[in-house]
């Protein structure tokens, strides 16, 4: 398809990417949104907790919902597309990736951007409850390359499966580590290493024959995190090997249901390379958004309704 036109155009004030970026990620608040919480068991033992949320009606419409980089099921960027699909007649899960529901996980490895087995193990527990016979995919940056890697790394998905939204994806994951370790993003690259590190803490002491004191003080940047303990706990030779095999870009051409990406021209994590324009245009399935503004998830719209979350709503209709 076509890549298409976008009608976004937020406010003067919030036409800035930093600024659209920090509003959303640090004042938004969403509420009225109740959710409840299951705990799920994996199959190598560890837990993801799932918190859920409902239609006024009976519905058999689902949409999952996955966070970015350290994020969890309480973030308004996910809380607030779940309340807009509880408003309009679907459930929905926010996830809350392994280690990130305010409770460590029972394994030293966690979640990265390529771990689908997880997502997989989610979806089946979905189906197994036999409620659902539409369930729609919403991922956001590090939560929207993995969802688009399941769907084009796979053949067949399940039929329930009827359409994916994806929002800011770093679908070259190596372009995107580049523009994150650049100036202008030391602010957000800081934030996400200080978390990302803070949690390492209780991995060290647990776990010392896999983590060294060494090799946690010398992570001092997002790259070197994903050096010393992403790509080695999650069996990849290095980050660089990490990023080539988890990056979303490559799977795209075969992704087979309707998918929306939307990635703002404007967004300072993404390389050029995160715009698919070429797989867009070449996959009747794959829709492509640009809009000019949005920064990184930044898509700031009238009565707290995003545009990208209006966009969902649009797209799974």
């Amino acid at each position: 398809m076509p890549v298409i036109d976008s009608t976004y155009k937020p406010l003067f004030f919030f036409r800035n990417g930093f600024v659209a970026t920090v509003y959303s990620g640090l004042f938004r608040k969403v509420s009225g949104l109740k959710q409840e919480r299951e705990r799920i068991l994996l199959s190598d033992g560890d837990f993801m907790d799932l918190d859920w949320s409902y239609s006024k009606e009976k519905t058999d419409k689902i949409i999952l919902c996955f966070h970015g980089l350290e994020g969890h099921g309480q973030r308004p960027y996910v809380t607030g597309v779940a309340k807009l699909f509880n408003e309009n007649n679907a459930d929905a899960i926010c996830v809350n990736f392994r280690g990130c529901s305010g409770e460590d996980n029972l394994k030293y490895r966690t979640y990265h951007s390529g771990s689908t087995e997880d997502l997989e193990e989610i979806i089946e527990h979905v189906l197994a409850s036999n409620k659902y016979t539409e369930i729609y995919l919403y991922g956001v940056s590090l939560g929207a390359n993995l969802i688009l890697k399941y769907l084009g790394e796979r053949e067949v998905v399940p039929n329930e499966i009827k359409s994916a939204i994806a929002i800011s994806v770093p679908a070259d994951l190596n372009g995107s580590c580049k523009e994150l370790h650049k100036l202008k993003n030391r602010p957000f690259a800081n934030r996400f290493l200080n978390h990302l590190k803070r949690k390492l803490l209780s991995k060290m002491n647990n776990y010392p024959d896999d983590l060294s004191v060494q090799d946690y003080c010398s992570i001092l940047s997002l790259r070197d995190f994903d050096e010393v303990y992403t790509s080695k706990a999650h069996g990849f030779m290095n980050a660089a090997d990490y990023y080539a095999k988890c990056s979303c870009r490559q799977f795209l051409p075969n992704i087979k249901i309707p998918t929306l990406i939307i990635n703002a021209l404007n967004d300072s994590f993404l390389s050029p390379e995160c715009y698919p324009i070429k797989e867009a245009k070449n996959n009747p399935n794959l829709y492509l958004e640009m809009p000019q503004y949005g920064g990184h998830v930044g898509f700031i719209g009238k009565k707290n309704i995003y545009y990208n979350e209006r966009r969902a709503l649009e797209f799974v209709s």
